[in-house]
């Protein structure tokens, strides 16, 4: 469709390439897990809406296939509006591929487009050239936006005297916690998770553990206890279906998600309409988890990042990666300008002017606002804005 070279390096055969699959069509779906499921980590979506909502909410693949009959057009449209995902590979299908369509799709900023057999062109080398330009747009954005964030001697010395303070005021409470945690469940009393802070500085935040450490398999062998996959579980003999079980040997074999798996299997689970699973009273969590996140106590590990010089008590909360990854832009680089901190204008903001669902934009923007302004008068505000904040129904 468009001029931008075809051919480079492949990548790495254990970070396989992510396609999101946007179609509702079973035919076409097995055919394209036939052609192309030992070759890409592939997630099925039925429409439109359930692909926005599931690139809003999880990491985003290296590239989205949509059906034009799906809204995909439309589609487009939506995901070059968002700052976040403008850059997002989208490749269109269609049963018919018209110049006028190419056109259309070429004007609305779409990457490709493909008949829905891909009986044309080589998806698996178009797919790789995204990644490769992804990477290279990646770093010279990161390289031309290096940040070096100074922490005034005023705000170092607040933290560290208030933080060794409270951490010698609640060592009584800090070691309770602990053996109650280590009597309570095995595994470690801390959690540790990766956060990019002010200036990109990547570091591992603390927590108090609340989940089990099997959490990942007991929700694996919690599946077998649905009463809606149930049935399906039941069918399924080591990963196949009744006839091919006769025979010791998968005679249909799709890979989806990266695993093996039988055509009919799939197409049986795909009509019984049950993607997710969600639990009222998360079993993976424990009796006493339960209580430190409900009066978060689990944050108070945090105190140490603080004492550590990792963030601050007041500034802009250190992302999880995936997130940062997303603000590398020169739009979004200025609030890793800022301090990182435990609290800050977004959180008090929300709070205090009555506003439950506050946008990811209006909050980055926030977050702008704090590393352009901060100061001692503007950190002592905050401060005191929240403790009227943790009395709203929401947690800081």
């Amino acid at each position: 469709m468009s001029s931008i070279p075809q051919t480079i390096s492949s990548p790495k055969d254990d970070f396989p390439i992510k396609v999101i699959l946007v179609e509702d069509e079973d035919f076409v779906v097995v055919n394209f897990l036939k052609k192309f499921g030992q070759k890409l980590h592939i997630k099925v979506l039925n429409n439109a809406d359930e692909c926005l909502e599931f690139v809003k909410n999880t990491y985003p693949p290296d590239a989205i296939i949509i059906a034009r009959n799906l809204g995909g057009l439309k589609f487009l449209e939506t995901i070059r509006k968002d700052n976040w995902t403008k850059s997002l590979p989208v490749i269109l299908t269609s049963d018919h591929v018209t110049p006028g369509l190419i056109k259309e799709v070429i004007e609305k900023k779409g990457d490709d487009i493909y008949p829905k057999d891909f009986s044309n062109g080589d998806l698996v080398t178009r797919l790789e050239y995204f990644i490769k330009r992804r990477h290279y747009v990646a770093s010279q954005q990161t390289k031309s936006n290096i940040l070096e964030v100074k922490i005034p001697f005023w705000k170092r010395f607040i933290d560290v005297a208030s933080t060794g303070f409270a951490l010698l005021l609640l060592s009584p409470l800090l070691i309770v916690i602990s053996i109650l945690i280590k009597l309570d469940s095995k595994g470690p009393i801390v959690y540790k998770s990766k956060r990019v802070g002010a200036g990109y500085k990547i570091f591992e935040i603390y927590k108090f553990r609340t989940m089990r450490t099997d959490a990942d398999q007991l929700i694996k062998n919690m599946e077998s206890l649905n009463m809606y996959t149930k049935g399906a579980t039941e069918k399924k003999k080591d990963g196949l279906c009744d006839e091919c079980a006769i025979i010791g040997a998968c005679q249909q074999k799709l890979y989806l998600d990266g695993e093996e798996t039988c055509e009919k299997i799939y197409l049986n689970k795909k009509k019984e309409k049950v993607a997710f699973m969600k639990f009222q009273n998360d079993p993976r969590i424990t009796k006493l988890g339960r209580f430190l996140r409900n009066s978060s106590i689990d944050e108070l590990p945090q105190l140490f990042n603080i004492f550590l010089g990792d963030m601050s008590l007041i500034g802009n909360r250190p992302l999880p990666l995936y997130e940062a990854e997303k603000l590398t832009t020169d739009d979004y680089i200025e609030r890793f300008a800022g301090p990182g901190g435990l609290t800050g204008l977004w959180q008090v903001t929300k709070r205090g002017k009555g506003k439950k669902d506050m946008t990811e934009q209006e909050r980055i923007e926030l977050d702008i606002e704090y590393a352009r302004n901060f100061s001692f008068k503007y950190d002592l505000k905050i401060f005191f804005m929240t403790f009227p904040a943790l009395l709203q129904s929401e947690n800081v």
